[in-house]
């Protein structure tokens, strides 16, 4: 019997700047996945 693959999470985002909100996010993510990716992008706009 072969293991059930992990569950992934991405969150992308500039985070500029990183909020609370992120934060809770980040933290809810963790609890329905196995790993948690947070990408973090550049935007020149901002």
């Amino acid at each position: 019997m072969t293991a059930p693959a992990p569950r992934i999470a991405v969150y992308p985002g500039s985070f500029d700047p990183i909020t609370r909100g992120h934060e809770d996010l980040i933290r809810r993510a963790r609890t329905f996945a196995d790993r948690v990716v947070v990408a973090v992008a550049v935007n020149v706009a901002k």
